[in-house]
């Protein structure tokens, strides 16, 4: 997670950010991993927010949405 993407998600209607215990969820800071889908990785790709991308950890079906060049772009280890 970038500290961009969260911003962007928390601003389109999905805040990663903050804490939501009574679902175990941690909340989320830049340098975390987490899944997201690829339609909304996309979003913030257009918007000039994109997180970076473990193509190891990215099911193949995001090709479908996310073109191999663009996930290649924001590759991290």
């Amino acid at each position: 997670m970038s500290a961009d993407f969260l911003a962007f998600s928390q601003a389109a209607g999905n805040d990663l950010s903050t804490p939501r215990p009574e679902f175990g969820f941690p909340g989320l800071q830049p340098g975390d991993r987490w899944c997201v889908c690829a339609a909304r990785w996309l979003e913030a790709y257009e918007a000039g927010f994109a997180s970076p991308v473990v193509l190891a950890s990215t099911h193949e079906a995001a090709l479908e949405i996310v073109p191999l060049a663009v996930l290649q772009a924001h590759a991290t280890a």
